[in-house]
């Protein structure tokens, strides 16, 4: 059994990793199997909280395509490169079963291992993540994949949806980029547009979002076809529908420019966002999945024998790589001890009748950096 007791946070400051590479995958299925046909004794893997779907990933036995869900699949101890089309994202990611941006990038991962401790002085997670999603690298990585989104932006309870017409334009015009695309520079110059735009602005204009045919996914007309169109008559009985006037060329290639996506678009409170949900979602999951036999305990102020709360698992199996507890009124309710190992945590009550208590445990499950909360509330009768 372990006393209660609280863990200070320590912080080192992030560095940039540089995954603008134009390195080809491996093809996919050739020492694995694609998602949707996973072997069964191999692990699934999800990248983010409802899935990026259309990435190519690459482990030591496993590679394919992202499916619908955004899964993948694994042996533990393996690692995972992920790419969107011939773009290289991630590199040397730990393969487990929630895999999001925040591991992307070594020094924001390691840092995930870090908890800060909240306001009940209890160990947490969401901290962490909430200062680290404000990275520029993850930011400007998060916003691109959100342009490549078959719709624009990405929908409340949706994942992103790469499809494979976007991953046949993206690896056409990779070679075409006046150097490689880089999260690691600022937003400023991830979304500089004009003359100088940046890689990243010159991979979109080149990607259309509208099926094959659409109007929307022809060049612009240049000043020289405009110009050299005919004007359109004054009188409408006189337009022939078989032309092309200048008025109409115009009109076109501005609907073609205004059709094409670009960085800026998609701000960073817009990433900031959508990578808050997904991992709220993850969360939820895992919480879910762990209980208490009650959410009340009655016991008389007459009795001050140890009582014991019980952390369980759906599915049983359950293992514990810390565990925090408090009281929010130690005066009326007191924590004797507790154990990681055993999931177990031993409190008596300690007031008069009428007295009450939340009993607060913080747990982090084995096999991720979260930190989940259950409350047991504990009444004292008569």
């Amino acid at each position: 059994m372990a006393a209660a007791h609280l863990a200070r946070p320590s912080f080192t400051l992030p560095r940039a990793l540089i995954t603008a590479l134009f390195i080809s995958p491996l093809l996919a299925g050739c020492l694995g199997s694609d998602s949707d046909n996973a072997d069964n004794d191999t692990n699934t893997g999800t990248v983010n909280g409802l899935g990026v779907s259309g990435l190519t990933y690459q482990t030591a036995s496993q590679s394919g395509k992202t499916n619908t869900q955004g899964h993948f699949q694994y042996y533990p101890g393996e690692t995972l490169s992920l790419w969107v089309g011939d773009l290289l994202i991630a590199d040397g990611v730990p393969a487990q079963e929630w895999v999001t941006p925040l591991e992307f990038f070594p020094d924001l991962r390691a840092q995930l291992q870090t908890p800060i401790v909240d306001a009940e002085g209890l160990s947490t997670h969401t901290g962490t993540e909430a200062r680290l999603i404000r990275s520029v690298p993850l930011s400007n990585l998060t916003r691109f994949l959100i342009n490549l989104n078959w719709t624009e932006g990405v929908r409340e309870g949706k994942g992103i949806e790469i499809r494979e017409r976007v991953v046949r334009q993206l690896n056409a015009a990779l070679p075409k980029l006046t150097s490689p695309i880089d999260f690691n520079v600022s937003k400023l110059s991830f979304d500089a547009t004009g003359a100088d735009a940046s890689p990243a602005n010159q991979l979109l204009a080149e990607i259309c979002f509208y099926p094959v045919g659409d109007e929307l996914c022809e060049a612009p007309p240049t000043e020289a076809d405009i110009e050299t169109a005919p004007e359109r008559p004054e009188n409408e009985n006189d337009w022939k529908p078989d032309i092309e006037y200048k008025q109409d060329l115009r009109a076109k290639k501005q609907r073609i420019i205004q059709a094409a996506r670009s960085m800026d678009e998609v701000d960073a409170e817009d990433a900031e966002n959508y990578l808050k949900r997904e991992l709220k979602k993850i969360k939820t999951i895992i919480g879910n999945r762990f209980y208490l036999d009650n959410h009340i305990a009655r016991h008389p102020a007459s009795d001050s024998s140890n009582k014991q709360i019980n952390i369980r698992r759906i599915g049983g199996g359950i293992e514990l790589s810390g565990l925090e507890v408090i009281t929010t009124r130690p005066q009326d309710v007191v924590v004797h001890s507790y154990s990681e190992q055993m999931a177990e945590v031993d409190y008596y009550v300690d007031g008069p009748a009428g007295g009450e208590s939340e009993v607060v445990m913080s747990f982090s499950p084995e096999n991720t950096y979260r930190w989940i909360k259950k409350n047991l509330r504990v009444v004292i009768t008569d």
